[in-house]
């Protein structure tokens, strides 16, 4: 039996937008998203890929058809507004049902779904059932890494202009070596950094021109994408660069929270090497063992 915590609307939306070739949506082990309201609310709209639960005559959820609770990597289950883990209820009670069978926490989502769409309305549905077909040609938005403020992906969701405009984004960094004059960018003001994903490739002449462009937009309330071809290497690196100077984090804290956000970054050995010099000159000493395999 595992444990019941609350997720945060940011951290569904990311779970939501992880890729690799196509959206991890589309593994049959990845996420059970339970919707545990009535019927009719569910029809009306839910999170995109959730499972309306049923409930017996004695009161006891009935899972969907083909939900196997043993291989989830993820669990989240929503009614409308609970927020907290201290009330009992519907929620509280399908979540530690849940979690006697998962090998992970069973997540519940602070502030339900009216919350999550007010946050993240173009993640709403009447949709129920997905082929694969349907969820292979999901196109995943940039991940979050701080709410509504700052998020980090690939040169296909920069140059979405729908996916500008549903994130209210104001201001791109690319760091992909494609220009930016080649597609559709609206009003957002943009910071072209041209550099390969190369061990070679320079970067640190780079943090503090992003840092000070990303901190001015982020001051005035304007959101910030970060970017780079595959959304993989270059971008992760300004970002941690970032969360470095804005948040003094070090090294580790910064890795961490970038991978808990897009679990497949990954900065090239020579990027982490001056992201090491990075922390060094922003916190005035070398607090992360980057030697460690985790780097």
């Amino acid at each position: 039996m595992t444990e019941t915590v609350l997720c945060e609307p940011s951290e569904l939306y990311n779970i939501l937008n992880q890729y690799m070739r196509f959206s991890r949506l589309t593994e049959t082990n990845y996420l059970c998203l339970i919707d545990i309201r009535e019927e009719h609310e569910y029809n009306d709209g839910h999170i995109i890929t959730a499972r309306n639960v049923k409930w017996s005559s004695q009161g006891k959820h009935v899972m969907p058809f083909g939900v196997e609770i043993e291989s989830m990597r993820y669990i989240v289950v929503y009614d409308s507004v609970t927020c907290s883990l201290q009330k009992t209820g519907p929620v509280t009670e399908c979540a530690d049902s849940l979690a006697k069978a998962s090998r992970y926490p069973v997540k519940i989502l602070a502030g339900g779904y009216e919350k999550f769409a007010a946050l993240y309305p173009f993640l709403r549905t009447m949709k129920s059932v997905y082929t694969i077909r349907e969820l292979e040609s999901l196109k995943p938005y940039p991940v979050e890494i701080l709410p509504k403020q700052l998020y980090m992906g690939d040169y296909k969701q920069a140059t979405n202009p729908n996916m500008l405009r549903d994130l209210k984004l104001s201001a791109l960094v690319n760091v992909s070596e494609e220009s930016v004059l080649t597609f559709e960018k609206g009003n957002c003001a943009v910071l072209d950094i041209r550099v390969a994903d190369s061990v070679k490739a320079d970067l640190y002449t780079c943090f503090e021109q992003v840092c000070s462009f990303t901190d001015s937009h982020l001051r005035s309330g304007r959101a910030v994408l970060i970017f780079s071809r595959h959304g993989i290497s270059r971008c992760s690196t300004l970002t941690m660069a970032f969360l470095i100077h804005h948040l003094k984090y070090s090294l580790k804290a910064a890795w961490e929270h970038v991978q808990d956000c897009k679990t497949n970054m990954r900065p090239n050995r020579g990027f982490v090497q001056q992201l090491s010099d990075w922390e060094t000159h922003v916190l005035g000493s070398r607090i992360t063992d980057t030697a460690e395999p985790s780097y």
